[in-house]
């Protein structure tokens, strides 16, 4: 089974550096909690184009079992706009920080 990524993003301005740091950091907590929920990692977005998030999660069963229409409309009024959200199904991974490369979340030798 796939991994899958969700790209999660909101049409606002590029935040301060300082806010961006405190706005992650208060919500990190949550994400962090969603270990056991199949959320493998959260990158925090900051960009000309907006703000939001990039989520990896062990299947696609576990990212829409948290993005639900609930969910998104409490993003809608936290945030004061809308999220994007853009789905993909991700086979492949390199992971240079555990050094290997993953098929379908499961590592795999190196094939020369």
């Amino acid at each position: 089974m796939p991994n899958c990524i969700v790209v999660v993003q909101f049409d606002l301005p590029k935040r301060t550096e300082e806010l961006a740091v405190k706005g992650g950091t208060s919500t990190a907590p949550i994400y962090r909690g969603l270990a056991k929920k199949g959320l493998i990692r959260k990158d925090y977005l900051n960009g000309e184009s907006g703000t939001g998030g990039v989520y990896l999660w062990d299947s696609c069963e576990s990212a829409q079992a948290w993005f639900t229409e609930a969910r998104v409309a409490e993003l809608t009024a936290r945030f004061g706009v809308r999220p994007r959200l853009t789905w993909y199904d991700t086979h492949v991974t390199v992971d240079n920080l555990q050094s290997e490369t993953r098929v379908n979340g499961k590592a795999i030798e190196e094939v020369a």
